[in-house]
């Protein structure tokens, strides 16, 4: 991943990305994922999110994984929270409270890190890469999450060329291609989004569609 790129965007600000909100798909289909207070859930590419905040406050552990140190350090400060930090590897660990973080490359991330997840969400990594990245992002996934873990997966989908990503189109059609050989993948919704995506309509989107998944391991 392009450790510069992206640190070089939270240092700057241009984090048209970011949501200051939770996301109302999030709020709408956690709960059916029936997971019980003090599961652990990881968030990849996890920037500054409040939606972490949101999953921690139903009684979720909650495990992260950002490249940007300015962006880790923004999620605590604004989350009121001093973290202890001490390095592994080749990550940061920042920890307080529910929150683990892990500051570093996802594709990095050892395996022990994620044994004790239940369910993932992520809203804003698999958007987040280049087609060349993604199906290796799917694999690192699959592999890191053992058992029987759901995913909850936001994907949007814009008219090809109208922008340079990120965030990038992803389509149904992708998804299943990356994902359905490990897991079972169902549609929860698929909603007009471009009203709710200033960042976007300036950049020229015309047509925005924003689709929520439920991804399950496959028995």
């Amino acid at each position: 991943m392009d450790h510069g790129f992206w640190e070089e965007r939270w240092q700057r600000g241009e984090i048209g990305f970011h949501q200051p909100h939770i996301h109302a798909q999030l709020q709408k289909f956690w709960p059916g994922l029936g997971l019980g207070k003090g599961s652990t859930v990881f968030v990849p590419l996890a920037g500054k999110s409040r939606d972490m905040a949101w999953l921690a406050e139903r009684g979720h552990m909650v495990i992260g994984a950002e490249l940007s140190e300015t962006a880790v350090r923004a999620f605590f400060d604004e989350s009121s929270l001093t973290p202890t930090v001490r390095s592994s590897g080749a990550f940061q660990i920042f920890e307080s409270g529910p929150y683990k973080i892990y500051q570093g490359d996802f594709f990095e991330l050892p395996a022990e890190s994620l044994r004790s997840v239940a369910a993932c969400y992520d809203r804003a990594a698999l958007i987040a890469l280049p087609p060349a990245m993604r199906t290796q992002y799917a694999r690192t996934l699959a592999a890191l999450l053992s058992g029987e873990v759901q995913i909850l997966t936001i994907s949007i989908e814009y008219p090809e060329g109208e922008i340079k990503g990120p965030p990038f189109s992803v389509p149904a059609g992708e998804v299943k291609a990356l994902f359905s050989d490990e897991f079972e993948i169902s549609i929860l919704e698929e909603r007009d989004a471009l009203a709710a995506s200033d960042n976007l309509k300036q950049r020229g989107v015309t047509k925005l569609s924003e689709t929520a998944y439920l991804l399950r391991r496959r028995a």
